[in-house]
């Protein structure tokens, strides 16, 4: 299988920011909104250059929704930064009705997602944020796996018409993607070709799908690695064209079981191609307070429970 080499850990976070500085040298129509967390959105460097494009509004993210609805009808495009929980959870209702019922250009980026917030505990660490922004009518769900892909995704979303949820997150992970990659929204991107089971992983995942399936190669099992950043338009071509070669499927993300990618590629493969499928996901469940390796391990989102899961759904082929 082809090896991917860690280029240095790097969080995703800061490839949103290293991202949104970019944007902020050469589209002079980005401005940029914090809920009180500059420093964890690493915005910095954005507000150095640009302070007459941003706009601190403080603990009110529904207020932050609304104020970026406005500023997308004299032509900005506006960029919002919190938690992952305060970007959905907390204000679904704005959402909904100032940024997706009215197709506003406004990009909802949400750092800290998932159990990899670690020691916040389970009241930060939202695992139905996939779900909740998927069911939007027109909104774009992207959930990244590194730096390097943050920071194109973050690049590319500024120039893509109408509402974007944007997934990143705290810790510092593996960063190996391409440095000058073209981010296309909507597409998969093959990792590794297989012939045995395929493996379609998001985020924090992606990597540990990569160490699956070196893995599970040593056990002389062949696995397809596909890295889905996009939830929604989902690439069903991509996905269908690979279960049709192997007969099975592991989806792995951090985020409950109900609502996430997984959800979205069981309803494909139900209604076109039926194929045995396992999820790597939390099993509808809040998390705890504890390390992001800790977590990660106590709720099955790691490249033992990606080879655990293969084993299963080989079993069923």
């Amino acid at each position: 299988m082809k090896k991917y080499i860690d280029q240095g850990k790097n969080d995703t976070r800061s490839g949103f920011g290293a991202g949104l500085a970019e944007l902020g040298r050469t589209n002079p129509n980005v401005v940029a909104l914090c809920a009180d967390l500059v420093g964890s959105l690493k915005m910095e460097k954005f507000i150095e250059e640009n302070p007459e494009r941003f706009f601190q509004i403080g603990i009110a993210e529904a207020n932050m929704m609304g104020i970026a609805a406005g500023l997308t009808i004299g032509g900005k495009i506006p960029f919002t930064g919190t938690f992952a929980n305060f970007s959905t959870g907390r204000v679904y209702d704005q959402i909904r009705q100032s940024i997706a019922y009215s197709n506003k250009h406004v990009k909802i980026c949400a750092s800290h997602a998932g159990v990899t917030l670690g020691e916040d505990g389970a009241t930060h660490q939202i695992l139905e944020d996939l779900g909740l922004m998927k069911m939007l009518p027109g909104m774009t769900v992207i959930n990244t796996c590194d730096y390097n892909q943050t920071k194109a995704a973050t690049i590319a979303i500024a120039a893509y018409q109408g509402p974007v949820y944007l997934r990143f997150g705290r810790p510092k992970v593996a960063n190996f993607t391409p440095v000058d990659q073209k981010f296309e929204i909507g597409k998969a991107v093959m990792l590794n070709e297989g012939t045995d089971v395929t493996i379609v992983a998001t985020g924090h995942l992606v990597w540990e799908a990569l160490i699956a399936a070196e893995t599970l190669e040593k056990q002389g099992i062949s696995a397809e690695v596909i890295n889905i950043h996009t939830i929604k338009p989902l690439d069903g071509e991509a996905v269908l064209k690979s279960v049709k070669k192997t007969g099975c499927i592991v989806t792995a993300e951090e985020h409950n079981y109900l609502g996430g990618l997984g959800e979205s590629i069981s309803g494909l493969l139900a209604t076109t191609q039926p194929t045995p499928q396992e999820f790597v996901a939390t099993k509808d469940t809040f998390g705890e307070s504890g390390t992001p390796e800790q977590l990660m391990d106590k709720y099955g989102l790691n490249n033992k429970a990606i080879v655990n899961a293969v084993v299963n759904v080989l079993k069923r082929k």
